[in-house]
């Protein structure tokens, strides 16, 4: 009790000097209580970030390991194209049992298949028109490139066929035809879930009349808007679609009808890639393959990790589960990473000039302390001779500035609080109607002015934020009472060597 009587007492005896230490400590508590505000906002936004965004692993075919292959000549390459050719493909057997994971949170997929239809009209860059020809009545046929022809883009070439009196022009491609293409004429996709509707997600493809498909099992699906103009169908329209093969057919109703929002580079084609694709669930596709097993299908399952720290564990268990080597596991950490790295460079910074503010401080009350030491060196000298112990005279001066040190640093938290509440209502506020409208834009790909009932995986999972929490909470203060314990002890560091080693005889008779 008595050493902090003394402590108060020379606070108020030494007022400017105090005064001085004060202001130094308020500025730092200022300039801290903000750092550290954007520092835990900005941790906390990549935090909820990486929450609310599920690391996804894809299986994808491994070119490079098919690659070096290819050295060897015309034979080596020949017996490559055989080899590819032979690949198995994935099985939905196959991902079922890459599923049963304790790496993973959950996994889906969607299977393609194609199918004709002798009810719709094709979504096709072929065309004809009638030419007045009063002097041809018999059919020709012309190939090659022709001076009427409009300019063609890379990657293709016209031909021109005259078949009385009507002129068709087709447009072809070189491609590579493997038994895994589809031969239909309408790519038909069955999702596991909304989780795999990555498109819709994304804002790639978006429901504009009508809805999604409810009913994963129910012969429902949505077709693209090219389509549905071309063969005048409407929401609620049955369509007709038949296999290829065995030539059944499969009616289907129409519950909605989506754009392709996508930016085509290709000037040459008339209608989007995915004109001809219909969309629909994935138990549908597996009823198509109990009636013909032969039916030609692709399957691309998406997996969700636990975390990011799994991703090897993973890889190493499909593979031991029998994955080929010409497959390879791809994940969207990149992704997510790229996302925040403006959110984590804030924070790193906000990190770097707090400990440079903590170590420019330090140095700064050192420096201080030492002078009021020197110039406290007969009152030091009279404690000891009254018989003061070196503890109890060094506690009196740690106290002095402890108490100066809690005192200022109360009121710059409260300064600080003004200061750092503003940009932490920035990033906060940026966060929420960044979310809100993520999640409000996917709901809307959906159609109908969204289905806010539907649950989905990645970016959909963030939870819209209610209300903006205080910056500067608990672990604000805790992190500002252990900064100022720790200016405490550094800058009474002088204090206490100097107690040490002053010795009272000798002050006493430097001051006579």
């Amino acid at each position: 009790m008595y050493i902090l009587k003394n402590s108060f007492l020379s606070i108020i005896r030494n007022k400017g000097r105090n005064i001085l230490i004060g202001i130094i400590i308020l500025v730092i508590a200022a300039s801290s209580t903000v750092t550290l505000a954007i520092r835990n906002t900005a941790n906390n936004l990549v935090k909820n970030y990486e929450e609310s965004h599920d690391i996804i692993a894809s299986i994808a075919f491994n070119r490079q390991e098919l690659s070096h292959n290819f050295e060897g000549g015309e034979d080596a390459r020949k017996e490559n194209i055989e080899a590819f050719n032979e690949i198995e493909q994935i099985t939905l057997e196959d991902i079922k049992k890459y599923g049963e994971s304790s790496y993973l949170k959950d996994y889906y997929y969607y299977i393609a298949t194609s199918l004709n239809s002798d009810t719709l009209s094709k979504a096709s860059d072929s065309y004809e028109y009638e030419v007045e020809d009063k002097k041809t009545t018999t059919s020709t046929t012309t190939s090659g490139p022709s001076g009427n022809m409009p300019p063609m883009g890379k990657g293709g070439n016209r031909q021109m066929v005259t078949r009385n009196n009507t002129t068709v022009i087709t447009k072809s491609k070189e491609t590579f035809q493997s038994s895994r293409n589809l031969t239909g004429d309408f790519e038909l996709d069955g999702y596991s879930s909304y989780d795999a509707m990555t498109d819709f997600t994304n804002g790639i493809y978006k429901v504009t009349d009508g809805e999604m498909i409810s009913d994963f099992s129910a012969f429902e699906c949505v077709i693209s808007s090219e389509l549905a103009t071309l063969n005048k169908v409407k929401v609620g329209d049955t369509i007709k679609l038949k296999n290829p093969t065995t030539k059944d057919t499969y009616d289907f109703v129409v519950k909605g009808i989506y754009e392709d929002n996508s930016e085509q580079d290709d000037a040459v084609n008339m209608y989007s890639p995915s004109a001809n694709k219909i969309i629909t669930g994935s138990e549908v596709i597996q009823k198509l393959i109990k009636d013909d097993d032969t039916l030609v299908t692709n399957t691309t399952p998406s997996f969700v990790l636990q975390n990011k720290d799994v991703i090897e564990e993973f890889t190493e268990e499909v593979k031991s589960k029998g994955l080929s080597d010409y497959y390879t596991v791809n994940t969207n950490v990149d992704e997510l990473e790229s996302a925040t790295q403006s959110i984590s460079n804030v924070k790193t910074f906000a990190t770097m000039f707090l400990v440079i503010t903590l170590i420019i401080s330090a140095i700064v009350l050192l420096v201080i302390n030492m002078i009021n030491i020197r110039e406290r060196k007969y009152e030091i000298g009279v404690y000891r001779t009254i018989g003061v112990s070196k503890f109890k005279l060094t506690m009196q001066f740690v106290l002095e500035l402890l108490i100066v040190a809690i005192i200022m640093l109360g009121i710059g938290a409260v300064c600080g609080t003004f200061l750092a509440k503003p940009v932490g209502n920035i990033l906060l506020e940026n966060e929420i109607e960044s979310s809100k409208a993520s999640q409000e834009e996917i709901s809307n790909n959906f159609g109908k002015g969204g289905r806010m009932d539907m649950k989905f995986g990645g970016v959909v999972n963030i939870q819209p934020v209610d209300k903006i929490e205080a910056v500067v909470d608990f672990t604000v203060i805790a992190e500002l009472v252990g900064i100022g314990v720790f200016l405490t002890v550094i800058s009474s560091l002088a204090s206490m060597i100097s107690i040490q080693r002053f010795s009272p005889l000798t002050i006493l008779k430097e001051r006579s």
